[in-house]
């Protein structure tokens, strides 16, 4: 998510809690201001009547029409004991005049008259609907928070846009940054100190990847080719004293042994060298190439190295696919995946390779069992030990893949692995 939408959306929930809030305690703030002001008018009006009474005056009519109504109720003196000061209280009444019910605020008073007796006042005045208070509070509080919230989206999008101006001119700097090129020119116009001092860590930063890049670089490919000499010397060496005739048959095999490992060591580091190159982006060099003559002729060259397995191998071409990359890295990925599938296979096994729009799906039999689709991919993984494979054939497919956006999944079908290979549509040429 945005960072500007990230900061719109909690602005929006907690401007909601606020409003909740504010909504509620503004509710029973204009309750409690109401039912204060009616009380005293319930007090004045009851005051009224019992003056009148002790006066001897005659009494308004209980049910005059107007919005205050009232009733008189004789009590005994223990009922009057009990109910020494006033209280209020809220229910439905029927109003005569009217004939409606209505919310109205009461006001219960015992009082004594002038003979003696003891008399219980009820005093009504018609109040606030107040479920309809809380649906008119509730819509206006709805409407604020709908109109503050767009506002806010306005001045968000205004204000924040041009703030971060600075920040996602860094970001597109950082998209053109490549390791593999000069360092691409970096114009920031901001006067926010902050912003500033980024910019500069940034550089300095891409400066020295750059430098520590250029030296790993140079330092592959020196101590690559430093030891490929001795490695080819002492491989040599070791042909010549082979063919000693006085070497006895313990000798000569401890002799073809050391040679074959360092056959091993020359291969492995030539992997190695070329995973660096792969993962440093050193092949920029793209062409338009026919991925099925390229499948052709490997295959054909495998067939040849391996035609002792008696493997049966078909291809299918459904399709022709032609796709714009490195013609070395597309040899090196669709050759691992076939030297895999030979290796990993049995004598009299299959192989079958299938080219269908733009994807290739190659699958082969084997005694082994499912592969754990986290870890083949990984450098020097292998499940089971086997000759003529050094563990980064699948690593080197994976970094080839990923230069290239090109998706390469894995999986086990009734007893074959099968890998799917999928170019991007940016890859694909219609001719």
């Amino acid at each position: 998510m945005k960072l500007l939408y990230r900061i719109t959306l909690r602005i929006s929930l907690a401007l909601l809690l606020l409003f909740a809030v504010w909504g509620t305690v503004f509710y029973f703030l204009m309750i409690d201001e109401i039912n204060d002001e009616t009380d005293d008018t319930l007090e004045d009006y009851s005051e009224y009547i019992i003056k009148r009474i002790r006066s001897g005056e005659n009494l308004p009519e209980s049910d005059n029409g107007t919005s205050n109504s009232y009733y008189i109720t004789e009590v005994d003196a223990a009922y009057a004991q009990e109910h020494t000061s006033a209280w209020f209280l809220e229910r439905e009444v029927f109003i005569y005049s009217k004939h409606d019910t209505e919310q109205a605020r009461i006001m219960k008073q015992v009082f004594e008259d002038r003979d003696g007796r003891y008399y219980e006042l009820t005093v009504m005045v018609p109040t606030i609907e107040k479920e309809d208070l809380q649906e008119t509070i509730l819509l206006w509080i709805v409407i604020l928070y709908v109109g503050l919230l767009l506002a806010i989206l306005i001045v968000n999008a205004v204000v924040l846009r041009r703030s971060l101006r600075p920040l996602y001119a860094l970001l597109a700097w950082l998209d053109r940054f490549t390791l593999d090129r000069e360092l691409p020119p970096l114009n920031l116009e901001t006067e926010i100190e902050e912003f500033k001092k980024l910019a500069d860590s940034l550089v300095k930063s891409a400066r020295r990847n750059v430098e520590i890049y250029e030296q790993q670089r140079m330092f592959i490919g020196h101590a690559s080719h430093e030891l490929q000499t001795p490695i080819a010397v002492a491989i040599n060496r070791l042909e010549l004293l082979a063919d000693d005739p006085q070497l006895t048959e313990f000798q000569l095999e401890r002799i073809l042994k050391a040679r074959k490992s360092l056959e091993d060591a020359a291969k492995l580091n030539k992997t190695l060298l070329l995973l660096s190159k792969i993962e440093n982006r050193q092949f920029t060099q793209s062409e338009r190439i026919e991925m099925n003559e390229i499948l052709r002729n490997l295959i054909e060259d495998f067939t040849e190295v391996y035609h002792f397995q008696e493997i049966v191998f078909s291809l299918i071409e459904r399709t022709t696919l032609r796709v714009e990359m490195n013609r070395m890295l597309l040899s090196v990925l669709l050759g691992n995946l076939l030297k895999n599938a030979f290796i990993h296979n049995r004598r009299g096994g299959e192989i079958r390779v299938e080219i269908d729009g733009n994807r290739v799906i190659l699958s082969n039999t084997s005694d082994s069992e499912e592969l754990d689709p986290s870890y083949i991919f990984r450098r020097f993984y292998q499940k089971s030990q086997r000759e003529g494979s050094t563990g980064l054939g699948l690593s080197l497919v994976d970094s080839i893949a990923k230069m290239y956006g090109i998706g390469v999944e894995y999986r086990y079908e009734y007893g074959r692995h099968v890998f799917r290979i999928v170019f991007p549509d940016s890859m694909l040429l219609l001719k």
